[in-house]
């Protein structure tokens, strides 16, 4: 597989050895907010936090418990990361005692019906976003919504991309494409290789090998869980219980054909999905006496409830869907959704993850990507699931090409591969980052004891702990780490002046709603996405 990541690498470096520099990212961070205690923080969305519909930095996702930190595009893993540890910093100022659950599994939760739905104002479509979490309520229960992740956006930047369309061209993969035609059919080719290799990603990264008993609610589970201290269940060689199917309890989204093969088929798979009726969510209703329930009786409420650990990404205009958005002007980013809570860092995520992550993502963009078929791509879940349920164990069995493979092995072979694109990357960014962070995940290769899983469940056994009660020390830790330390890229006058602006342009967005709510839905709707010939 090395030598055409190689080829490609000395043709990028012939015509352009920074070409590779300028990586954009952005972290979208989720974390519960708790009571002392640790238990579920009731609370409205501060309003000192701004308006949760507008804040560009500080929003919410499922609940009114859940914020969600977003921080802006920067082509510097250091900015961003001083980005996000600033909004973290306001937020924890001004929560009064509450915190930041420093995990990814919820904490103790007595009743999902106590789990608030999040609130974003009388707006039409502050009105929508509510309801499409009232959906997901009444579909799949709020428990399975209280889990946190990290979403990791990345994107290369345009000097890049006329460089590879070069490189491709020379073998005649490239020409006949106009730019930003070519960027989505890469993007697409990087998503490809993403779903074939992410059990790597989660075998490193995952970090949710254990979980409170409140989470089941009295449901069975097919999993062999064993106990631990008064009220936890793990799974001794699980790597991210929160990657697992725990959460869906129906099996509409399993049936679903959306592939990766062109931007038109990805589009035109979703939008079929969004499209179907379902017989399981038409019993639910879609308004019950007078009382909507959820957006619609489809498979799919809107694309977000599609579940996939990648998405090509494209900015939507206000009202836009995102397949609409995709269909007229390509892919722009690519959104990585299989990312853990780091519990080892307080804010969810290390600069080592990152550039671990632009190397991984390089090493999927740059090796040959065949297509992938919807069979095919059933295998690569299969191994996907293993590796969450047992991606510690010894002598762990993926398949490759249909056929077994040691799934140590075939890491070994992806580290080797990846190698010259993190020495690449060093030489363009001038250090010695990239090729130090693949070699501090490959110890975690070597010895399973070295992953985020193995170091927490490790952890708890060793001190008979609950995860529950490790994670809230975690979480108070940090809490005091977080305002103890200097603002690094903001300043708190920016955070009061966001937080007021927000709050003036939600009032604003209502102010200027001159249509029924059904209205709004359906005009939401009345757009379709023209798959044919999509950028």
């Amino acid at each position: 597989m090395g030598s055409t990541i190689n080829q490609r690498l000395q043709q990028l470096n012939s015509l352009n050895p920074q070409a590779v520099t300028g990586i954009l990212h952005g972290i979208e961070r989720e974390t519960l907010r708790v009571n002392q205690d640790g238990s579920l923080a009731l609370t409205p969305h501060p309003k000192v936090l701004g308006s949760a519909l507008t804040h560009p930095w500080i929003t919410t996702d499922f609940s009114e418990s859940l914020l969600e930190f977003i921080t802006p595009v920067s082509d510097s893993i250091d900015t961003t990361l001083a980005q996000l540890s600033d909004i973290h910093r306001f937020t924890a100022a001004n929560i009064a005692d509450e915190q930041f659950w420093a995990a990814s599994m919820p904490c103790f939760i007595s009743k999902q019906q106590t789990i608030p739905l999040a609130q974003y104002g009388s707006s039409n479509v502050g009105r929508m976003k509510t309801l499409y979490r009232k959906g997901l309520h009444n579909r799949y229960g709020s428990m399975m919504q209280a889990i946190s992740g990290v979403h990791f956006n990345f994107s290369l930047p345009d000097t890049f991309w006329h460089s590879y369309q070069q490189v491709l061209a020379q073998g005649s993969e490239g020409q006949e494409y106009d730019l930003q035609s070519f960027i989505s059919e890469q993007y697409l080719a990087l998503i490809r290789n993403y779903k074939r290799y992410v059990w790597l990603i989660v075998y490193l990264f995952g970090a949710s090998p254990a979980m409170c008993t409140s989470f089941l609610e009295g449901r069975s589970s097919r999993y062999p869980f064993q106990t631990l201290g008064k009220g936890s269940l793990y799974l001794p060689y699980a790597t991210s219980l929160r990657m697992s199917d725990l959460g869906y309890t129906n099996s509409a989204q399993s049936s679903l054909n959306v592939t990766y093969n062109s931007l038109a088929e990805y589009i035109s798979g979703l939008h079929a999905a969004i499209s179907m009726p379902s017989e399981e969510y038409r019993n639910i209703g879609v308004k019950v006496n007078g009382e909507y329930q959820q957006l619609n009786a489809n498979v799919l409420q809107i694309e977000n409830e599609f579940y996939s650990t990648i998405r090509p990404k494209r900015t939507t205009q206000s009202g836009e869907r995102p397949t609409c958005a995709l269909a007229k002007r390509g892919v722009e980013y690519i959104e990585v959704r299989a990312l853990d809570v780091n519990p080892f860092s307080a804010v969810g995520i290390t600069a080592e993850q990152m550039h671990f992550l632009d190397v991984f993502l390089l090493y999927c963009l740059l090796n040959d990507s065949p297509p992938l078929s919807a069979a095919e791509q059933s295998i690569t879940e299969q191994n996907l699931r293993k590796v969450v349920t047992d991606g510690r164990r010894t002598n762990l069995e993926l398949s490759d090409n249909n056929q077994p493979r040691l799934m140590q092995d075939w890491a070994e072979e992806l580290f080797a591969d990846m190698m010259p694109i993190a020495k690449h990357l060093d030489t363009a960014y001038g250090n010695e980052r990239y090729s130090g962070a693949l070699k501090q995940f490959y110890l975690s290769l070597l010895d399973p004891a070295q992953t985020y899983s193995g170091k927490l469940l490790n952890q708890l056994l060793a001190r008979q702990q609950d995860n529950g009660s490790f994670i809230l020390q975690l979480s108070k830790q940090y809490r005091e780490q977080l305002l103890a330390q200097p603002y690094q890229f903001y300043n708190e006058s920016q955070f009061v002046q966001a937080a007021a602006l927000s709050i003036e342009q939600q009032q604003q967005i209502e102010q200027q709603d001159n249509i029924s709510f059904a209205q709004y839905i359906a005009q939401y709707y009345a757009e379709v996405p023209k798959c044919d010939g999509a950028a």
